[in-house]
Formats: C-alpha cells, sequence, structure tokens
C-alpha cells in the first residue's frame, strides 16, 4: 500500500475505533436484549480488545523508545474486566477511551485548521508577461527580473517590485490587518497577500523558494506535522499515579476478598484526564496563537514559552521599526554624495538586511544607476565587501569598513552625531580610502514602552537589549523604549554568550528579526523571530514567529502560553483528584466496574471541556475604537506633521533669516497653527475626548492629555500675540523670545502626539 494512503489510514484510527467501539457496544446491547448472551459477550469482547490490540502495540513501541505512559492503566483495566469475563464493562472501558482519543483528534484538527489555511492557499502558478503574451508556468520556475501578472482575485506568487502605478492588495494575510492597502509604483511586494483590484505587474525580485510567503508555509508545515513534546507532562504524573492505582487495587482486593474490587478500582483508574487533558490544551494553545498571528512550532515551545524569566531583544526591526530611512549621505573632504550613494547601494544589492534594503531603495528613488556587485561577502553584524565597477568597496560598521587603517577626527566627528541624533549609520571605504557615511533614522517602535511595561508586570524579571550598535546610539534607543538593562557592540558570538550566561538564573527568551539573531534564538531556550519573513534564518532558528510585525503580540504569546499551561495542569490535577475520590469508593464497594466506567467517563468529559478553555474566546472582542477609526485619527496626525515639521524648521533657522523673511514665515506659520492644530486639537476635546473617558476606568482618564490640550492652546495664543506685535512693530519682540516659545511648543505637540498614538494602540484589538 502507498505510504501516504496508509498514513492517512492512521490519522483517522481514533474515530475509527469509536465507530467500531460503539457498534460492538450496540451490536452486544441489541443481542442481550434479544436473549442472545453468548452473540452479546463476543460482540463486547471484540470491541474491547480491539482497542486493548491498538493501546499494546502503542505501549511497546514506547517501551522500546524507553519511555512509559498512563495508558498503561487503560490497557490493564480492559485486560482485568476480560479477565473476569466483565464483557460489558470491558466494551464501556473501550468506548470511553474511543471517545476520548476521538476527542482529542477533532481538537487537533481545529488547531490544524489556521496553520492549514496558510499552506492551502500557497500559489502554484504565476502568468509570465513576455512582452505582452502571457503564459502560465508553475511558480518554482519564476526567475528573478521576470515579470509576472498578477489577476484579480490572486495570490502575489514571489517577492517582487510593483510595475504598474499602483495595487489594491489585502494584505491580512501576513499583517493581520483586514483593511485593504494601496501601494504605489515601486513598492516591494511580499508574497502571498492578494490582488483585490486591478491586474497590476509584478517584477521578480526573488524566486519562489527565497519569497516571504514560501518560508511561512515551510514554517507552518513544520508547525503542523509537530507532536506536541509538552504531552510528556502526563508521563511524568505517571510516575506516581500508576503505582498508586495499583497499590490501591490490590489493597482493596486483598481487604475485602473480592476480585471485582480490583476491577472496578482499575476502571475509575483509567488515566483519560491524563492522556486527553494536555494535549488538547496544548494544541488549543496553539491554535489560539495561530489566529493572532503567532506560529508556535510545537508543544514544547509552548511550555518554555510560559516558564520564562528572562528576556533578550534585538534592536534594528525588533524594538525599533526596522524600516531605516536615508537621512543623510555625509562625505569627506569634496567628495560627491550621490557617487558614495552609487557604490554603497550597488553593493548592498547583494544583501537582505533592512539596512541594504534602505541605502538600495533611496538610490532608486533618486534615480542612481546602479551596477551588479561580485565576489560580495557579508559579514553578519559588521558589513558588505566587494568588488562594484572595477572598485574595492567595503560597507559597514566604522571597524569594518576602515579595517585597513586607523581612525580619523572626520569618522569621530560623524559618530558623534549619530549619538547625538539617536540614529545608525554605515560607513563606505572604496579602494582602501574612506570616503563617506550614510546616516539613518530608525525609531522605535510605537508599541514598545507600552509592551516593555507590561512584560514587567507579567512577572518578566529581567529585559536586556543586545545590540552590535556602538553604546551610545543604543543607550538613546534603550531609554526611549524603557528598558534599564543594555549590552552593545555584540558581535552574533557575543549575544550568544550572553543569552547562553543567562540561563543558569532562569528560562530565556530572545526576540529577534536578523540573520545575525539567529545563532542567539537557537542558544535561548525559547526563539522568536519577529515579522512575516519567514525564509530568513531567524525565523528558521527560532521555536516561535510573529507572522504580524507587531512587538505587542509578544505579550500575546507569553499570556496564551501561560493559560494554556495552567489549564492543562489544572485539568490533569482536577481529573486526578476525581478519579481519586472514585476509586476510594470502588475500592470500599460503592461504585461497581460498570457504574465506575461511566463515573470515569464524566470525568473524563468534564477534564475535555475544561481543557478546550484554552482554545480561548471564538471572536474578537468588540474593540472600543474600530481599525477604521484609528487609522483616520493616525492619518490626522500624519497631515499635521507637515505643519510640525515646519514649526520645527522655523525654530531652529529663524535666527539666520533675513528679519523680513523671519517674520512672514512665522505669520504664515502661525495662520496654519490656527486653522489646522488648534481645530484639530479642538475637536478632539469636544468629541473624541469625552467618549474615550466613558470607556475607561477612573473619573477622568484623560486629564493628562486634556492638560496638554490646554497648554499647546496656551502657547499657540502667545505666538498669535506675537505676530500681532511684529506686524505694528518689528522690534517689539526679541528673536531668542520667539525662537525659545516656538522650541517649546515643537516639544510639547511632538510629545503630545506621541502620547495620543500610544493610547490609540491600546485601544487597537486588532
Amino acid at each position: 500500500m502507498d505510504l501516504s494512503i496508509w498514513e492517512r489510514l492512521l490519522r483517522w484510527r481514533d474515530p475509527a475505533l469509536l465507530l467500531l467501539s460503539g457498534l460492538a457496544l450496540l451490536a452486544g446491547g441489541l443481542a442481550q436484549w434479544r436473549g442472545d448472551a453468548g452473540l452479546a459477550a463476543a460482540s463486547w469482547a471484540a470491541g474491547s480488545l480491539l482497542m486493548a490490540l491498538v493501546l499494546g502495540v502503542e505501549i511497546v513501541r514506547r517501551l522500546l523508545r524507553g519511555e512509559t505512559g498512563v495508558d498503561l492503566l487503560a490497557l490493564l483495566a480492559i485486560g482485568a474486566a476480560l479477565a473476569f469475563e466483565q464483557w460489558l464493562v470491558a466494551a464501556v472501558v473501550a468506548l470511553m477511551l474511543a471517545s476520548g482519543r476521538t476527542l482529542e483528534f477533532l481538537t487537533h484538527q481545529r488547531a490544524e485548521r489556521e496553520l492549514r489555511a496558510l499552506i492551502d492557499r500557497a500559489p502554484r502558478e504565476a502568468w509570465l508577461d513576455e512582452g505582452g503574451d502571457l503564459r502560465r508556468v508553475p511558480v518554482e520556475q519564476v526567475r528573478i527580473g521576470q515579470v509576472l501578472l498578477v489577476r484579480l482575485g490572486e495570490v502575489v506568487p514571489v517577492d517582487g517590485r510593483l510595475l504598474s502605478p499602483s495595487a489594491s492588495l489585502d494584505e491580512s494575510a501576513l499583517s493581520g490587518e483586514s483593511l485593504p492597502v494601496t501601494r504605489p509604483c515601486d513598492s516591494l511586494l511580499a508574497s502571498g497577500v492578494v490582488n483585490i483590484g486591478a491586474p497590476f505587474q509584478l517584477q521578480a525580485t526573488q524566486t519562489a523558494a527565497q519569497s516571504t510567503y514560501a518560508g511561512v508555509v515551510r514554517l507552518a508545515e513544520a508547525a503542523r506535522r509537530s507532536r506536541a513534546p509538552f504531552v510528556r507532562l502526563a508521563d511524568r504524573y505517571a510516575l506516581f499515579f500508576i503505582p498508586l492505582s495499583l497499590a490501591l487495587a490490590g489493597l482493596a482486593g486483598w481487604l475485602s476478598g473480592d476480585p471485582l474490587r480490583v476491577l472496578a478500582v482499575l476502571v475509575v483508574a483509567t488515566p483519560c484526564p491524563l492522556i486527553l487533558a494536555v494535549p488538547i490544551a496544548i494544541m488549543g494553545g496553539i491554535s489560539r496563537a495561530a489566529r493572532r498571528g503567532i506560529l508556535i512550532k510545537d508543544g514544547a515551545t509552548l511550555e518554555a514559552l510560559a516558564g520564562v524569566q528572562q528576556l533578550f531583544l534585538d534592536k534594528t526591526g525588533t524594538l525599533t521599526s526596522g524600516q531605516a530611512r536615508l537621512q543623510s549621505v555625509e562625505v569627506r573632504d569634496d567628495g560627491d554624495p550621490q557617487r558614495v550613494l552609487g557604490w554603497a547601494a550597488s553593493l548592498a544589492q547583494a544583501s537582505v538586511h533592512p539596512i541594504s534594503q534602505a541605502i538600495v531603495c533611496a538610490a532608486q528613488q533618486q534615480g542612481l544607476p546602479l551596477q551588479a556587485p561580485q565576489a560580495v561577502e557579508e559579514s553578519p553584524g559588521a558589513g558588505l565587501c566587494g568588488r562594484v565597477d572595477g572598485h574595492r568597496v567595503r560597507l559597514g560598521t566604522l571597524s569594518f569598513a576602515q579595517a585597513e587603517q586607523a581612525d580619523n577626527r572626520w569618522a569621530a566627528s560623524i559618530l558623534r552625531r549619530m549619538d547625538y541624533a539617536a540614529c545608525g549609520g554605515s560607513f563606505v571605504q572604496v579602494d582602501g580610502e574612506l570616503v563617506g557615511a550614510l546616516l539613518f533614522a530608525d525609531s522605535v517602535r510605537r508599541e514598545t514602552p507600552r509592551v516593555i511595561r507590561r512584560l514587567r508586570a507579567a512577572g518578566i524579571r529581567r529585559i536586556v537589549m543586545l545590540t552590535g550598535d556602538r553604546l551610545e546610539t543604543a543607550e538613546m534607543i534603550a531609554l526611549a523604549a524603557g528598558i534599564d538593562e543594555l549590552r552593545a557592540g555584540l558581535s552574533p558570538a557575543d549575544k550568544v554568550c550572553a543569552v547562553q550566561e543567562a540561563r543558569s538564573a532562569g528560562m530565556t527568551l530572545m526576540v529577534g528579526d536578523g540573520i545575525n539573531d539567529a545563532p542567539a534564538l537557537a542558544a535561548a531556550d525559547v526563539g522568536m523571530a519577529m515579522g512575516a519573513a519567514g525564509a530568513t534564518a531567524s525565523a528558521e532558528a527560532a521555536g516561535a514567529v510573529l507572522l504580524v510585525d507587531r512587538l505587542d503580540r509578544l505579550v500575546e504569546a507569553l499570556e496564551i502560553a501561560r493559560q494554556t499551561r495552567a489549564i492543562a495542569r489544572q485539568g490533569v490535577l482536577a481529573g486526578m483528584g476525581l478519579s481519586l475520590l472514585a476509586m476510594l469508593a470502588a475500592a470500599f464497594g460503592y461504585l461497581p466496574a460498570l457504574a465506575g466506567a461511566v463515573v470515569q467517563e464524566l470525568i473524563d468529559v468534564a477534564v475535555i471541556l475544561y481543557a478546550l478553555r484554552a482554545l480561548g474566546p471564538h471572536g474578537a472582542a468588540t474593540p472600543w475604537l474600530s481599525g477604521e477609526q484609528i487609522d483616520r485619527l493616525q492619518d490626522k496626525h500624519a497631515q499635521l506633521t507637515r505643519v510640525l515639521d515646519r514649526l520645527q524648521q522655523l525654530a531652529v533657522e529663524y535666527h539666520r533669516l533675513e528679519p523680513e523673511a523671519g517674520r512672514r514665515a512665522f505669520a504664515a506659520l502661525v495662520d496654519d497653527l490656527q486653522l489646522l492644530l488648534v481645530e484639530h486639537e479642538h475637536d478632539d476635546e469636544r468629541s473624541l475626548y469625552p467618549w474615550l473617558s466613558a470607556q475607561l476606568a477612573g473619573e477622568d482618564p484623560l486629564s493628562a492629555l486634556s492638560r496638554g490640550h490646554r497648554e499647546i492652546f496656551r502657547l499657540i495664543h502667545l505666538l498669535t500675540r506675537m505676530r500681532d506685535d511684529l506686524l505694528e512693530d518689528p522690534a517689539a519682540i526679541p528673536s531668542d523670545e520667539l525662537q525659545t516659545l516656538l522650541i517649546r511648543l515643537d516639544t510639547l505637540v511632538r510629545l503630545h502626539f506621541e502620547q495620543e498614538e500610544e493610547l490609540f494602540e491600546c485601544l487597537d484589538r486588532r
């Protein structure tokens, strides 16, 4: 028989056993009703022998692997019933075991549903656009650079660059965001998103095997095939439960002189609560996590995650957005910034690191021609080196880029600027000479400070940031994120050592997203990779992957793991306690074998229903603010950012401007502040804040934010008076006084916006 067919038959073994056990019990009951006791006994014995045979084979296989388990008691109960010719008792016990195993099977099927949904929707074919001629090819044959046509309703087959003017996409499979998004021309699209608009052209930037969705599918398949090792918890309880049950059964038989007492005790000792509670709870927890975009590969990972006490976090892409944006190109002497950027971007094409992608994107936006790099070597956490258009180019940290020469004052000044601005940077060396540096802005994720607070409240006693960045730059990120323990300037090997040293003090969790994080993820008790790019080495090394690129899912993963472990243990202990009470009743003769089987079945059902609580709520709770409302509020802030940028620029440059130009710029800015910012904040104060206050706990939960509004109104009112006074008398207001007020307003409004957006994130239950 074909192996796949045999595997499918084995997969449905437990429902088949339930069907056969039920038919045997029913047939025996009909025969007994018709007065044919022999046929009834044969039917009941056949059903119980079938279950005993299956259990016997499983137990022998486990013993050969050096394992034992509580299902040994179930086999003893059936064997004892058959030995004492209690055919009906044996059949009822067999049916009880089959029904419990089938419930476990159905729960496992439900837990797989979310994972199978990812696998089943993976694209199999793609439409190749060859100068207007369309040809359908297997997705595995798509090569980098080929142009594809993605039609309405189709899944994007490979990662690529959008060639059409725009594309309307459903990105929920990767981002968890249910609302459609529109991507402009030249956007990088990830495989796995769905086209919900007009057909568009896509230029492949990765093969199918290297694309985002292929990595997610590989992880999902691994999770689907994994057997939950946490089921061994039941076997650990079996170390004392089996001897206790056998001793109690033997003692009951010896004291009473009735061998049926032994059978009665063994029947109620049948350990379905131990056999079923743990795997059902574990698979329920994995299913619940999958619904929230958290892929946990197996039960062992879930168990370890529940016991985490120490947390190690990478910086770039984990605590920060990882979406670095080129801020400026600094050059030495009379160097050409565009030429330096062209060299760096040409080399960076060979790397998938977020910084490299940001360099390439910035060069393409400026229309710079890029050369194909040759002989490229990447040092994770340090940089890239290779040949570009005949030149030897090195790109990365200062120590990597200037490996062949000593430090200099220009590089030191760039490092100071990076420290002050809390930004990152990559130095560029060409033919042995340091020629420039690229400075990047990568802000702390909006949800990061709140996540850190929630982690501390959840009992994580140590939170450490590990980064390869310089200490001075990393300190600014750590302060903004609220992390009080920092280790900077680390290589991948240093990160591994830091994690390994901490393991003796408690369970460790490492969270990262880059290739250089993979060794540390593997070294921790639990490794968790950020983001949907499952093809990276970090995702392959991790035991869990956050498919949704949001750090707050980390807190949810911990909560789900702890709740699942608690439910599993509570179910086991409750089931064992009830079974022990029933065993005592049977030992004293108050519970015959047949009645004991029924009682044990009721205990099993109660324990299984309790374990199913790990699945969590079937639907998401109704949010205080819908996703559409939150997006609208954040869009308003984004629109006002342009006004704030003008405010910041004028605050810095006012004293450098010609007096008349400065007064005109100041008057125009005040008009826009009155028209846009004041009106926005008044609208929040009149409608949004009262509504939110009614939803939140406390007498006046938004009082601090409302106080910020009043201070903003006061400062803008002062600026308005200054504008009017300057119109009457240009020398009425000293420039330093006006500049100080502009700086105060800029600082206050930006802080206020950050506080509001953090509140919006708290109210978002997407």
